[in-house]
């Protein structure tokens, strides 16, 4: 069973991360003195789950973070500089902090260096995230010692649940749009001054008209999406946007 470090202090590591061409060492008290961090680490970059979960929710609910006093997220893995400049890049995840481990030396301090042979990595973290103030682990999330690669307690959702319980998290919104529509040049400029961020799709370049059919059952543009429920076009955003407006203000 992995031992939790709440209340000790973190592996005394210096970092070998690179910035353009030169080599920069940052040692623990660099990154986590007098600070507040949320660290999540995990087997590898560009592997699947790391990528299409891990890495974008901390990224994406970095505001909400920083609104809760944590001053830097930390995404550690046993990889190379090279690897994370590349994977973060890779990820548009400009808010979040790629540090690489390449010797596994934080890793193991951490008592979660674990032997990933079968699958040809050699060692590599666990996965698992935490809370550290000063240096100190406040919390920590350590996924299950089961086969595999379980992912359920390090996720940003969790993380951020505990920080700050019943927390108003951003909305997840995409908006269907084709060039030139100026319906979805409305759209979008509402949905900017609602301070909603939002995925676009663009008609032939992500996506064709029989997808739209698919998934909104219409023709027209734009379309937006707003946490899983379809809103509409432009005057019905309008429309939804108001809506909430009148709730807020009750």
């Amino acid at each position: 069973m992995f031992k939790n470090l709440e209340g000790q202090r973190i592996p005394n590591v210096t970092f070998r991360t690179r910035d353009d061409a030169d080599w920069v060492d940052l040692t623990t008290d660099d990154l986590f003195a007098g600070k507040t961090v949320v660290v999540f680490s995990l087997p590898g970059a560009f592997t699947p789950t790391c990528s299409s979960s891990h890495v974008p929710r901390y990224n994406q609910l970095a505001p909400a973070f920083k609104a809760a006093g944590v001053d830097d997220i930390v995404c550690v893995s046993v990889n190379d500089a090279f690897v994370m400049n590349e994977w973060k890049v890779a990820q548009k995840a400009n808010h979040v902090t790629f540090l690489p481990d390449g010797n596994g030396e934080f890793t193991d301090g951490m008592g979660l260096l674990v032997g990933k042979e079968d699958l040809g990595f050699g060692k590599r973290s666990w996965r698992y995230s935490m809370l550290v103030r000063d240096g100190v682990v406040e919390k920590m999330f350590i996924e299950p010692e089961e086969p595999g690669d379980p992912y359920g307690v390090s996720d940003a959702d969790t993380m951020l649940e505990y920080l700050v319980p019943n927390v108003d998290k951003p909305f997840d919104a995409t908006i269907f749009t084709r060039p030139g529509c100026p319906f979805c040049v409305k759209a979008k400029a509402l949905l900017r001054e609602a301070g909603i961020e939002f995925e676009e799709l663009i008609l032939n370049q992500e996506y064709t008209d029989r997808t739209l059919r698919a998934v909104a059952g219409a023709t027209t543009f734009p379309q937006v999406f707003i946490n899983g429920q379809l809103v509409g076009g432009s005057d019905d955003l309008e429309t939804w946007l108001e809506g909430r407006e009148s709730q807020r203000a009750a």
